[in-house]
């Protein structure tokens, strides 16, 4: 695809803006991008993945009880990359990274991904027992929801369904 705009250049950018409802899509050239000044704000380069990740590690903890109050401090005993460095580069030095940052990047994934724990596509042909377990743990964190709110008509109705559900899997 070409620039929209000088029409020569290949276009890396594509913008879609949505202003009064109304959606306009554009694809342009990293030259026309910067006349128009339709770069992305912080990124003078153009965007990168680990300008991205920089600027969400850039983030004030919700409780201060929750990290040290010098994250520079932090160090990865293996390959010696410190916190600091690692939220300037958004890359990890090591495996040995995720184990010494673990406490700062549980809150990272939970911004990012909106939870802590993969889960993934699963695939329609043999996926059926994965789906089966993951709405069985869903039920039950519901039920246990519920018992602690004291709504036990719902919790026995999920109580229920976890049983069926664990007979239907107990036959795969």
């Amino acid at each position: 695809m070409t620039c929209q705009e000088c029409g020569k250049k290949p276009a890396t950018l594509h913008f879609t803006k949505i202003i009064n409802g109304e959606k306009t899509e554009f694809h342009i050239c990293e030259t026309c991008a910067r006349e128009k000044g339709e770069m992305i704000p912080g990124t003078p380069n153009g965007f990168s993945i680990h300008n991205l990740l920089s600027g969400l590690l850039d983030f004030e903890p919700s409780s201060a009880a929750t990290f040290s109050s010098k994250p520079q401090a932090l160090r990865c005993e293996h390959c010696g990359l410190t916190y600091s460095q690692f939220s300037k580069l958004g890359r990890f030095g090591c495996s040995s990274c995720y184990k010494h940052f673990a406490d700062r990047l549980d809150p990272l994934f939970k911004r990012v991904h909106g939870n802590v724990t993969h889960v993934g596509k699963v695939p329609k042909r043999s996926g059926g027992l994965i789906k089966y377990k993951r709405e069985l743990d869903r039920l039950k964190k519901e039920l246990m929801l519920r018992i602690e709110r004291e709504e036990f008509e719902q919790a026995a109705r999920l109580r229920d369904q976890i049983r069926e559900l664990e007979k239907k899997l107990a036959e795969a």
